[in-house]
């Protein structure tokens, strides 16, 4: 152990050490002020990170991090925040707008020795989780050297294990609703030293969606702090620069002098697609594009399942994932970070990661429906040409939106030239979709949902000289999404579909005969099809086509000059065999008497007809091993309950479809029967379910009723003492020679419910003659009884 004089050396010189470093710190963080004073935010000779006054932490984070080279807004941006400045920040899409913000946050909380003790420095809000999420992944790279506590806080996650830490946080990112969750229920959670207010994609921040939530946070914190505000598109309505209370604000521009507002390597198309033809161009363009990396926009969640999931089924060749709003979070990171990662893939999404999200090398994207405005659009082709790379977006405009979107898109110094699909390559998915529709409920139901939801943004769009919804072909589209009819659409006022549905019901077309002339043709204006007519139009798709259309067709009269027949009637022929007689004459008795059974033809079996004029080949042809011989290869047949075969897929003849009667009246003759047994079904499932509830209450009644008695069978039965000589039992066996007398009949023992007589008779054990053994003496002793269980025994 060293002697006390010697530790009292080390410990001074340990202090001296000590002192000389707070020392050298003090003096550091005066030249960086000095510096910071001295800098001018119009200086043109600002190009890298270096010719910044940075903190030693800060810039060793930048270095390690790979940033050398300072873009054109954080050039201009970064000074004016050194410096305390409130500041209106708007740049292109993929302009290294992050840095701008994070960079004087870190410098500004340093200068002013911030310690976990102070409590909350610097708040930053993002819209989205997935850009509140990237944000703090770049903190943490630029701020590894420092000793700040940052904190995440986003919806999707346990809000109890956020509210232990949240309180000891010194800068914290977040989305509006989960921090104003903490700001109302978080006792620990203070914001009264709050220093910087950053706001990211601010436009889409101060909203609608967000305005409550922000308001309302922005009313806990203190009005002296310094504010920053970053978007593409900056807002720059006097009201939302009041709400936040800036003082005198700088607002730092780097596009708007520019000939466009997207980066100059981004190539810009769009597509004239007619609605019904989207998805059959959207499925050709990736057919033709399996190596490239793809982001697909639209307007809900919904839309975006459909897509993915009919084709996911189709399976175009290159790995497809979706992303929305309505997914969990764990989801939504697992697929973002998948397709960052990947190299050739496709998801389709919504607005949901269309701002501020950093996608590596996405090669194209494809906006499929067409933006709310110009603001929308630019932060959607804003996922490709990032920081100066090269990238292609595609705008798919339906004819009625090409005008007032190009316009719109012109206003905002957005060059696009128009393109058209290669004939070649172009193919059509519809029946496909149709297919699966038909045979899957569940992704029929989903296109349903997505039909409505598209149709509802169409009708909630501010800009109605572009959205039009009675300018597109709705119809079209749901037969392109495999639907059997355009859904009804609820919100719309005067809406008349219901009585545009029920008119054919009521008016019977007569005219019978342009009906058949008409066959599959479309539909006359303001006439309704219903799915059972795009049923029989589908020929040999499975074998529910052929039940359908067999439904209408069987037991129904033809009509005939002198009154109902049966249709078969005028296929059977009589045919009278050649009689000789002994005589060499024939009278007409002889030849009626000599006349065999009337014969029958049938068609459709084999290549020719088979004529069946004896008892001998209607023998034959009932077998099935006989008939193989004569029917054609490849066909099934079916027999009914006559015996007679019929082909599986059998299809009535038009002609005698028409002689029926009119096609409407035939449509609503079936409706009606098909209403009336649906009726019927749901009275028995009515009763049905009555009858099980009637049936559980008596069963529990029952029960308790049993169990009031002291009845229960899964008791075991239990010893009782009744104060009677347990050697009784043995002294009442019967003795040998003696017979067994029957003993009394019982009570008898009240049914269960799940008992009937059967039960009794069959659990009734059967007597058996049992042998007896005779005692002189009644057992008295011990003794007595041993010697009475040996002769048992015996």
């Amino acid at each position: 152990m060293a002697p006390p004089k010697a530790r009292r050396k080390s410990s001074a010189r340990g202090n001296d050490v000590r002192s000389l470093k707070r020392k050298r710190d003090v003096e550091d963080l005066e030249k960086l002020q000095q510096q910071v004073e001295n800098l001018d935010p119009k200086s043109t000779q600002i190009t890298d990170f270096s010719d910044l006054p940075l903190s030693h932490p800060t810039a060793r984070g930048i270095e390690a991090s790979h940033f050398k080279t300072l873009t054109d807004i954080q050039a201009k941006s970064i000074p004016l925040a050194l410096k305390g400045k409130d500041i209106l920040g708007a740049a292109k899409t993929g302009s290294g707008k992050t840095l701008s913000f994070l960079v004087p946050v870190l410098e500004n909380l340093y200068r002013q020795k911030w310690t976990e003790l102070d409590g909350l420095g610097a708040l930053i809000i993002s819209p989205t989780r997935e850009l509140a999420i990237q944000i703090f992944d770049v903190l943490r790279k630029i701020g590894r050297y420092h000793t700040f506590s940052a904190g995440l806080i986003i919806g999707g996650r346990s809000s109890e294990e956020e509210r232990k830490s949240v309180g000891r946080m010194n800068i914290l990112v977040c989305t509006p609703g989960r921090m104003l969750q903490h700001m109302d229920q978080t006792a620990a959670f203070e914001t009264d030293n709050l220093q910087m207010l950053v706001m990211d994609e601010a436009d889409r921040t101060m909203d609608m969606g967000f305005q409550s939530a922000v308001d309302a946070i922005v009313e806990h914190l203190p009005k002296k702090r310094q504010t920053m505000l970053f978007s593409a598109t900056q807002t720059k309505k006097v009201s939302d620069l009041a709400r936040l209370s800036l003082r005198d604000a700088e607002y730092v521009s780097v596009h708007e002098a520019a000939a466009s507002a997207t980066p100059a390597t981004l190539q810009q198309y769009y597509v004239l697609t007619p609605l019904p033809e989207k998805l059959d161009t959207l499925f050709s363009f990736i057919k033709s594009n399996l190596k490239a990396k793809i982001i697909v926009f639209l307007s809900s969640g919904k839309q975006v399942r459909f897509v993915y999931e009919s084709f996911r089924h189709l399976q175009p060749g290159i790995p497809l994932m979706h992303l929305h709003g309505r997914q969990k979070q764990a989801a939504r990171l697992d697929i973002t970070s998948k397709f960052s990662a990947s190299k050739n893939s496709c998801v389709f999404a919504t607005d949901v990661v269309a701002r501020g999200l950093d996608f590596p090398a996405v090669d194209w994207v494809i906006q499929l429906d067409c933006p709310e405005d110009a603001d929308t659009y630019i932060h959607r082709v804003g996922r490709t040409a990032r920081y100066e790379r090269a990238g292609k977006a595609v705008l798919f405009l339906d004819p009625s939106e090409e005008e007032g979107m190009l316009k719109v898109l012109e206003q905002k110094k957005v060059p696009i030239q128009m393109t058209k699909p290669r004939q070649k390559k172009q193919q059509s998915i519809k029946n496909q979709l149709q297919n699966m529709c038909f045979q899957d409920p569940e992704l029929k139901y989903l296109g349903q949902k997505a039909f409505s939801c598209y149709t509802k943004s169409i009708y909630i769009q501010k800009h109605k000289d572009i959205f039009n919804l009675s300018s597109y072909d709705l119809e079209g589209y749901a037969a392109s999404m495999g639907l059997p009819g355009a859904p009804k659409i609820k919100f719309l006022k005067g809406d008349d579909s219901k009585k545009i549905k029920n008119a054919p019901r009521a008016m019977l077309s007569s005219d019978v005969e342009s009906e058949a002339e008409e066959g599959s043709k479309k539909p006359k204006k303001g006439e309704v099809r219903t799915k059972y007519d795009r049923m029989f139009e589908r020929r040999n798709q499975d074998v529910l086509s052929g039940h359908y259309s067999k439904m209408i067709a069987e037991d129904e009269p033809e009509k005939a000059d002198d009154g109902l027949v049966d249709a078969d009637e005028d296929k059977d022929f009589l045919s009278v065999k050649r009689v000789l007689s002994v005589d060499g004459d024939s009278s007409e008795d002889d030849e009626e008497a000599a006349a065999g059974p009337a014969a029958r033809v049938i068609e459709g079996i084999g290549r020719a007809p088979i004529v069946i004029d004896s008892k001998r080949k209607e023998k034959l042809l009932k077998s099935k091993k006989k008939l193989l011989k004569l029917k054609e290869k490849g066909q099934k047949l079916v027999f009914d309950d006559d015996g007679v075969p019929h082909q599986m897929y059998e299809l009535e003849d038009e002609a005698a479809f028409h002689e029926r009667g009119p096609i409407e009246a035939q449509r609503a003759k079936f409706l009606e029967e098909e209403t009336a047994r649906t009726k019927q079904a749901d009275v028995d499932d009515k009763q049905l379910a009555k009858d099980k509830k009637r049936q559980k209450r008596e069963k529990k009644k029952a029960r308790e009723a049993a169990e009031r008695d002291g009845i229960d069978e899964d008791v075991a039965p239990q010893l009782v003492d009744t104060g009677e000589d347990p050697l009784a039992l043995l002294a009442s066996l019967p003795l040998d020679g003696e017979e067994e007398e029957a003993p009394a009949p019982a009570a008898k023992r009240p049914k269960r419910w799940f008992e009937d007589a059967s039960d009794e008779e069959t659990k009734a054990p059967k007597k058996k003659k049992r042998r007896v053994i005779e005692a002189e003496d009644e057992p008295e002793t011990l003794e007595d009884l041993e010697a009475l269980a040996a002769g048992l025994l015996q």
